[in-house]
């Protein structure tokens, strides 16, 4: 029969920004436990507020599921003696099993017929195994930073308060920290803090809404959509509903309710992105725009408690965002008064990082590198790259950007512009940062692709350089992002840049920081991007022994690495595809170990199989060269297939291991030839096709 698990981790409040995570982690590590548990069940769904993580499995059986396990003991041959008698080998494994010789079985594999025995093993009650499961589970959740408290010897998010934990309604005893499971939980930490019994999951959401406690996040988003788009109408406007921000805002509220503030019209007058910026990262609110999309003088916020007098608490948050408006036209105002090139002496004594130098020396190597890449580029931007990298980091010494962080770059372009800055020149100046985020937006002109490369590749490189690597766990200079930011940019504007010359332009650059070899480094470097290049092909959907069998052959020229993978997956969809490469890997497993860096000699040609083997490969290897000279990719692929016939021959007629030395070692310098030529696309060896 089967029953309901309920489960709850009752903490302090956890960072909304880990909870989108963590309940998706959450699900993924119980299917797991309970798969390797040998428990059957129905469906898992995982729910979470600030102050809760919540599993229910449904149908979850009440015993674990049989196992059969087979032991295989000592071949047939063996077993028996020429009386028809046990050996002692079979003897001694049917005693190993604890089972009499004629118990066992005769089974047959791949490599001959043997003994065994299969034992059956009874599944144990799932009630039995819950209490070692279910802390098992709660420990191994991941969370970006975890912390300890007290003289607690475990880690997680938050400080853990209470542990719920039912199936079919009776409760799972173990102990966490000290802590020991109950059929309790708790409502809201104001509004109804008192425990409450639960009996099971319906009952827990029926209780835990009477106390105000939303526990589905799915149903807490519906509830704020609804709201803000409601109070919007209020006012003729409608919500800027951020998704980011919705989902911030889901995560940080238990029983979320919607009020529409207002502030004064004069604060339009600032940048759009200083008041988006005030209002959705700062005070977490919702902008309200017009029907043209222009901002209007009104704000949304998302509270986590019913508002006994709504006026009380909107007048609180208007006084509040008030505030944090007049703070930012004084700043902008004020920073006006300083031009930006004004700025630029003052860098010097900003510290980018303190073994990588200041701002200023990053600045000098960001402006180095991006006239070096105009130079491939596009020569003719050459003055309006120096221009932007020269200003690229002026704004940092902003008093605006000094309190809104997240307003670098944007701040950059509307003061540059203020100053009288070529309007290219600001666009590069704001550019240079994007993307922002993992597929955010990307530079739109050359030139802030050209400075956003630079930036990012000097700063990849130069942590690299003083053994700063992201690891496996932390990521805290953003280098996995930046490197998909150059990936993306290179990708999207078709830019034929050589990466491995674009590294030891940047590590010339770090002379004076490097910590090891820049060969060492730069093979660090290029494998970091190989890994970044491959996780992203593979994420949009392209096969991993396809991405893998191109990207270990090197992504020098990331933009042709990729054309091939595409070909590649569009070559492996010919009906033939399995019998060629099975033919491309006999021609590397004859040469294994054996290759030879001489041309094959056709005056030592025996058989017709091995020269027309050789006359094909003469026509072949050409047509590819100048296939390969116009990244025609899918042709070279397909001139490579048309090998298959006479290769095949050859295997089927040729002995390539002959007696005579110089013959066998002009046999295989004929498939070394071959085999270069194959991989000069791709490694089939290591492509999947059964």
């Amino acid at each position: 029969m089967a029953k309901e698990l309920l489960m709850e981790i009752g903490t302090e409040e956890i960072p909304a920004a880990f909870l989108p995570r963590v309940i998706e982690d959450l699900a993924d590590l119980a299917a797991k436990e309970l798969s390797e548990g040998r428990l059957s069940y129905g469906e898992i769904k995982t729910f979470a507020t600030p102050r809760r993580l919540a599993l229910i499995v449904t149908d979850l059986n009440e015993r674990q599921e049989t196992q059969i396990v087979k032991k295989t003991g000592p071949a047939t041959r063996v077993a028996w003696d020429k009386e028809g008698r046990f050996t002692p080998a079979a003897l001694g494994f049917a005693r190993s099993q604890g089972v009499e010789p004629a118990d066992l079985k005769v089974v047959s594999t791949d490599k001959g017929d043997y003994l065994a025995f299969e034992k059956e093993i009874p599944g144990e009650e799932t009630a039995r195994l819950l209490p070692a499961l279910l802390p098992r589970l709660i420990l191994a959740l991941p969370f970006r930073k975890s912390m300890r408290w007290g003289y607690s010897e475990i880690r997680f998010a938050r400080p853990i308060h209470w542990l719920l934990a039912l199936y079919g309604g009776e409760t799972i005893p173990f102990v966490i920290d000290g802590i020991t499971s109950g059929s309790s939980s708790q409502g809201h930490r104001f509004l109804s803090p008192a425990p409450f019994s639960v009996r099971n999951f319906a009952h827990y959401l029926k209780e835990t809404k009477a106390r105000f406690v939303v526990v589905d996040p799915e149903e807490r988003r519906k509830i704020i959509s609804d709201g803000v788009t409601k109070e919007a109408a209020k006012v003729n406007g409608k919500a800027l509903l951020d998704p980011d921000l919705l989902s911030q805002v889901v995560f940080l509220t238990e029983y979320p309710e919607v009020l529409c503030g207002h502030f004064e019209e004069e604060f339009l007058d600032l940048p759009r992105e200083v008041l988006a910026t005030v209002m959705m990262s700062h005070q977490k609110y919702f902008p309200i725009v017009s029907e043209s999309g222009d901002l209007l003088p009104y704000f949304l916020t998302v509270t986590n408690t019913p508002a006994r007098d709504r006026q009380v608490v909107r007048r609180g948050n208007e006084k509040v965002i008030r505030a944090r408006l007049a703070d930012a036209r004084f700043f902008f105002k004020e920073d006006q008064k300083i031009p930006l090139e004004a700025r630029l002496p003052g860098l010097g004594h900003v510290v980018f990082h303190a073994l990588l130098g200041s701002v200023a020396d990053k600045v000098a190597r960001l402006q180095a590198l991006s006239l070096y890449l105009t130079e491939i580029l596009n020569p003719d931007l050459a003055p309006i790259c120096e221009r932007a990298a020269v200003l690229a980091k002026a704004d940092l010494l902003t008093q605006m950007v000094g309190e809104f962080p997240e307003l670098q770059g944007i701040m950059g372009r509307e003061y540059a512009l203020r100053s009288g800055e070529d309007s290219r020149v600001a666009r590069a100046i704001y550019e240079h940062y994007l993307p922002v985020a993992s597929g955010g937006e990307l530079p739109e002109s050359d030139a802030g692709a050209i400075l956003s490369i630079a930036d990012k590749i000097d700063s990849i490189v130069g942590f690299f350089s003083v053994k700063l690597p992201p690891t496996g766990t932390a990521d805290p200079y953003a280098l996995r992002r930046q490197a998909l930011g150059v990936i993306n940019i290179i990708l999207e504007r078709n830019y034929p840049l050589d990466l491995d010359e674009l590294i030891d332009r940047t590590l010339s650059n770090l002379a004076g920081c490097r910590k090891g070899s820049p060969e060492e480094i730069k093979g660090e470097v290029l494998e970091f991007f190989r890994g970044r290049l491959s996780n992203q092909l593979i994420a949009q959907g392209y096969s991993s022994d396809g991405v893998e069998a191109v990207a270990c052959l090197g992504i020098r020229r990331i933009l042709s690495a990729v054309n091939k993978i595409e070909a590649l997956e569009q070559f492996r969809r010919r009906n033939d595809f399995a019998d060629l490469v099975a033919t491309f890997k006999r021609v590397e497993n004859i040469i294994k170990g054996m290759k030879t860096n001489q041309e094959a000699d056709p005056t030592l040609f025996r058989q017709y199989e091995e020269k027309e083997l050789h006359r094909s490969l003469l026509r072949i290897k050409g047509n590819i060269a100048r296939l390969l000279g116009k990244e025609e990719y899918l042709s070279c692929l397909v001139e490579l297939a048309s090998l298959k016939k006479p290769v095949d021959a050859f295997f089927d007629a040729v002995l390539v291991m002959a007696k005579e030395e110089e013959v066998r070692g002009n046999r295989l310098a004929l498939l070394t030839e071959i085999s270069c030529l194959i991989s000069s696309l791709a490694d089939f060896s290591r492509i999947q096709t059964s």
